[in-house]
């Protein structure tokens, strides 16, 4: 199934307030998530960076997701508790295999 991924890869000292900011729903419940799944890590090897895995049906419902209200408001309070700017990676599904 083609899709779309953006990884953003940050740097904190303030992850706990990141996890509460990201984990309740982002928007007010009448309307539905355009991503499929989010899954957020933590860099061994590298203390105090993580990579959010974010997956999407295509590259549009990831602009739509840009686009809400709620996403800026988030996204601007995220950079907020970042320690350096996070690093956006967007990337075209070419194929994906599930074992």
């Amino acid at each position: 199934m083609a899709g779309f991924v953006q990884i953003i890869e940050f740097q904190t000292s303030r992850m706990e307030e990141i996890e509460q900011l990201g984990r309740p729903s982002r928007t007010d419940g009448t309307t539905p998530a355009t991503f499929r799944r989010i899954i957020a890590t933590a860099d061994r090897d590298r203390p105090g960076t993580y990579l959010q895995i974010v997956e999407f049906d295509s590259y549009e419902s990831a602009m739509e997701n840009s686009r809400r209200p709620e996403t800026s408001e988030f996204a601007a309070r995220f950079a907020e508790l970042c320690d350096a700017p996070p690093v956006f990676r967007n990337l075209d599904v070419r194929w994906e295999d599930q074992g």
